[in-house]
């Protein structure tokens, strides 16, 4: 199974893609899709969709995991992130993908352990548990993250329909 992780952003999105075999997890490819800071929102969400739809295209992931939008005391940066994150749901649904969700809590909780986990130790648990040789940036360890919280909620889901 190959996973596309998405970690929305207006100005920034990260990606990530894990394809698990068996127990053996592979990190496939990973970065951010950076948008022209000067252009339109609405520009910066086509391109942001037309990376994504690229990257869709040329990894051919089996599903797409985003992660959900937290509150934010700016409602302004909340309603953007949200419409970031609608353009990476449509991505999915343009190629009939299927779409899970998960909060900053799951994403943390998963990889770490503990859902109150700081940046830098997801990027060292993502080192360990992925073999990478150095850190990914904020962006595509989040989006790394996130495929990883599939796999392991999309394992124990398994594993529970069999019991």
């Amino acid at each position: 199974m190959r996973v596309l992780g998405v970690d929305p952003g207006s100005n920034v999105t990260g990606y990530g893609i894990i394809e698990k075999n068996g127990s053996l997890l592979a990190p496939v490819a990973w970065g951010t899709c950076r948008t022209r800071g000067r252009s339109s929102f609405p520009d910066r969400l086509q391109e942001i969709f037309l990376k994504l739809q690229g990257i869709i295209e040329e990894h051919r992931p089996d599903a797409v995991a985003v992660e959900r939008v937290f509150l934010s005391k700016n409602p302004s940066s909340a309603l953007k992130l949200g419409e970031s994150r609608g353009v990476a749901l449509l991505a999915a649904a343009h190629r009939s993908l299927p779409v899970f969700e998960y909060s900053t809590r799951e994403v943390k909780q998963a990889v770490t352990g503990y859902g109150g986990a700081p940046k830098d130790q997801i990027q060292k648990m993502l080192c360990r548990l992925l073999n990478l040789t150095k850190p990914a940036s904020h962006d595509a360890s989040d989006a790394l993250a996130v495929a990883l919280c599939h796999l392991q909620s999309f394992r124990l889901r398994e594993i529970s329909q069999t019991a």
